[in-house]
């Protein structure tokens, strides 16, 4: 992992699929649900939801942050927003694929349209990815889904082990997209004794620096 400069933005990782940028005294939180800590939200000026499911939206969570700062925006994709823009008018934005904004110092482009297969039978929901521009490079959470942005990625959060995936997919996902470093998200589920497996097997196949932090490490952007 790159080291943190004081000077320069900063990753913190969360649980599960949660991280934290900060940059210029500024925060912006991606995916604060029901798995990340309760203070995931803390101090965010910006806040970006990938999707519905619990484990990446907590509503109750998403409008106590609201509610804290009267400043604080929300952007995020159509189910979501409907949930809370009537709380919120002027705060809440509905994004999608395509579209680019500012948020808490970051510039944003949205990529993706549907949530990976869980199985043939339970119908896709959408999913949305964010793109993040950093001083060398942008950060990519693609939320639950294997999307691959038009554009090239420094930092790429990889959802290693979930209902959806498998690790031959993750590992091809890492060599698609060719980011400098790939950094594990939506691994709450991941047990300790499969960690070294998946550690191993990602970072000798896929060609990127491969890595993971714990809940709270932090690394420059």
């Amino acid at each position: 992992m790159d080291a943190v400069n004081p000077a320069q933005p900063t990753l913190t990782k969360k649980i599960h699929s949660c991280i934290r940028l900060e940059k210029d005294g500024r925060t912006l939180v991606i995916d604060p649900g029901a798995f990340s800590e309760p203070d995931a939200t803390a101090g965010a000026d910006a806040l970006l939801v990938t999707h519905e499911h619990p484990d990446h939206f907590d509503e109750g969570r998403l409008r106590a942050a609201l509610e804290a700062d009267p400043a604080a925006e929300l952007w995020t994709l159509r189910s979501v927003a409907d949930r809370l823009a009537a709380a919120f008018p002027g705060r809440v934005h509905t994004v999608g694929h395509g579209d680019t904004f500012s948020a808490a110092g970051f510039d944003v482009q949205v990529h993706g349209e549907l949530h990976a297969v869980i199985h043939p039978d339970i119908p896709r929901i959408t999913n949305i990815g964010f793109l993040v521009d950093g001083p060398d490079g942008a950060l990519f959470h693609p939320g639950d889904a294997l999307t691959v942005p038009d554009r090239p990625v420094d930092t790429l959060m990889v959802p290693v082990m979930a209902p959806w995936n498998k690790i031959s997919e993750v590992i091809d996902y890492v060599r698609e997209v060719a980011p400098r470093r790939a950094i594990d998200i939506h691994d709450a589920l991941l047990t300790d004794l499969a960690r070294p497996i998946y550690d191993t097997q990602i970072g000798a196949l896929a060609p990127a620096d491969h890595g993971r932090l714990a809940p709270g490490e932090s690394t420059g952007l």
